[in-house]
């Protein structure tokens, strides 16, 4: 089950994405689906095959984006969240072999090609949920409990590299 909230950022993203498969590139490709078509045969007609493949898979992108899209609540920042860990933050959290990790808590829509975003539905955010600097966080992973402590919490992208 995936929750239904978004950053600001991730909506806009999500939309962009899009109005830029509807506006754009689904027009580009039924063009060169029209012109394979127009071609005559289409049983041998590689062209026709993969643009219309292309298509097929394009209306699938754009018809889950606009169901994702309504469904989903974008969560704006308010200055009560300052000095805890909530949905939108940037975390910069330590163990006690002093591996550190910084990540933003994030939907997860967002997270795809990111390896600095963690889904809200991931047990390291849920274990975070609410803490303050200083904290520590058990997480249940697949090999055990692990132990983190919050060193740093912000809500404006930092580069917590103030070490």
């Amino acid at each position: 089950m995936k929750t239904n909230l978004i950053t600001r950022e991730g909506f806009d993203k999500l939309n962009k994405e899009l109005n830029y498969l509807w506006r754009e590139y689904r027009p580009e490709i039924t063009k060169k689906v029209a012109w394979a078509a127009s071609l005559g045969d289409r049983s041998d007609n590689a062209d026709y095959k993969e643009n219309k493949r292309l298509l097929r898979q394009i209306d699938s992108r754009v018809r889950f984006l606009r169901k994702r899209i309504e469904a989903v609540k974008v969560v704006e920042y308010s200055p009560q969240q300052d000095g805890k860990v909530f949905f939108g933050a940037w975390v910069e959290i330590e163990n006690d072999d002093g591996e550190k990790k910084k990540f933003k808590i994030v939907g997860p829509d967002e997270i795809y090609g990111r390896n600095d975003y963690v889904s809200i539905d991931a047990p390291m955010a849920r274990a975070l949920l609410k803490k303050e600097v200083d904290d520590e966080a058990v997480v249940k992973t697949p090999t055990g409990e692990q132990t983190w402590y919050v060193n740093n919490i912000s809500y404006q992208n930092p580069s917590l590299d103030n070490d």
